[in-house]
């Protein structure tokens, strides 16, 4: 097992603000685009802003976008949520369709979570030695070599007369009863 959990902030699950259960609201609070305007790493930050900024920002008004322009720097996109916590994503020599997709990406998620160690609810001292159960728990290993069905293995539930046979006899019958008639 590795211990790379060590580093990573840990939570326990939830959903925030009970997301969903009445209506859906978006924990995408705002986006903040960082680029360079000489830099040829920027060249799909900087398309995307001129293209297809303004309609993302009229389709999602509850989302605040900032726009950065800063010097010889890598294009960032930055995503902050409700809860407070900020994701980053590194745009350097992307599309300006690769930029659409990780704008809707991070739109669509509750937060960076895959930055938090989630933990249980509860927590024992003696874990259960038990294991899950399946019907083969309890099963002679003999039954592995078994042809079904057989007769060996039946029960009287296989001899009974079946729902759909009754079914069909109660059919024939009220046929039968509107012929006479």
């Amino acid at each position: 097992m590795s211990n790379s959990h060590i580093f990573l902030k840990s939570g326990f699950p939830r959903s925030p603000l009970q997301n969903g259960v009445g209506r859906y609201v978006c924990q995408l609070q705002r986006v903040t685009l960082k680029f360079c305007k000489n830099n040829g790493s920027s060249r799909g930050m900087r398309e995307f802003i001129e293209n297809d900024l303004l309609q993302f920002a009229r389709e999602n008004p509850g989302v605040v976008v900032y726009v950065k322009p800063r010097r010889h720097r890598a294009p960032v996109l930055v995503g902050e949520y409700l809860d407070g916590e900020r994701e980053w994503i590194n745009c350097r020599n992307s599309t300006k369709d690769d930029i659409l997709k990780w704008i809707n990406f991070i739109k669509l998620q509750n937060g960076p979570s895959s930055s938090t160690r989630l933990r249980k609810m509860w927590h024992t001292n003696i874990p259960s030695i038990q294991s899950p159960w399946t019907p083969f728990i309890l099963r002679h290993p003999s039954d592995n070599l078994v042809n079904f069905p057989t007769t060996e293995h039946s029960t009287p539930l296989d001899k009974q007369e079946s729902a759909t046979e009754k079914l069909l006899e109660v059919f024939r019958a009220q046929n039968n009863s509107e012929k006479v008639l």
